[in-house]
């Protein structure tokens, strides 16, 4: 069995009109919905072996800060590749990346919309019974498991919905 979490970028920051989209960071409310979900994800068990990320500053962040909750030492933090493939990625991007991912049990992917809307619901048997799935809306996490030893076998539709939530479930 392999276990994915697919992760949409937190709320970027739009205050600066002349910043280059892949240089865009996190906005304050990104910044607190990204630990919020690290929290979450701890909470619930849902710790990476490795990470799948695009190489935009949103998504490297998003990232950081979700990993900063997550338990463990220094030394068992997952292997973080960072891959300009997935800046803006379609399905088809995610899942050759996703594919080479080896034997890795839990991998987490953290990339864009509207690639990553589309990837969650072309990977999943069925969708979960949340309103926000097929919008995916920022910080939004899809956790599914796939019948798999080697992350080279997954073949779209197989995916199993364990979780999926979005920042704003979490809000107190």
């Amino acid at each position: 069995m392999a276990r994915l979490i697919l992760m949409r970028h937190a709320k970027s920051d739009w205050d600066d009109p002349f910043a280059e989209d892949h240089a865009r960071v996190l906005n304050r409310r990104g910044r607190v919905a990204a630990a919020t979900i690290g929290r979450w994800l701890a909470r619930n068990g849902h710790v990476p072996d490795l990470v799948l990320c695009s190489d935009a500053a949103r998504t490297v962040e998003t990232w950081e800060r979700v990993s900063a909750e997550l338990p463990g030492a220094a030394s068992e933090t997952p292997e973080v590749s960072r891959i300009a493939a997935l800046y803006h990625a379609g399905p088809d991007v995610m899942l050759a990346a996703l594919r080479r991912a080896g034997t890795a049990g839990s991998v987490a992917m953290v990339g864009h919309n509207p690639g990553i809307a589309a990837f969650a619901m072309g990977l999943v048997a069925g969708p979960p019974p949340h309103p926000e799935f097929f919008r995916y809306p920022t910080g939004a996490v899809l956790v599914a498991d796939f019948p798999v030893a080697q992350w080279r076998d997954l073949t779209p539709r197989t995916g199993q919905v364990v979780d999926f939530v979005v920042p704003r479930d979490l809000e107190t």
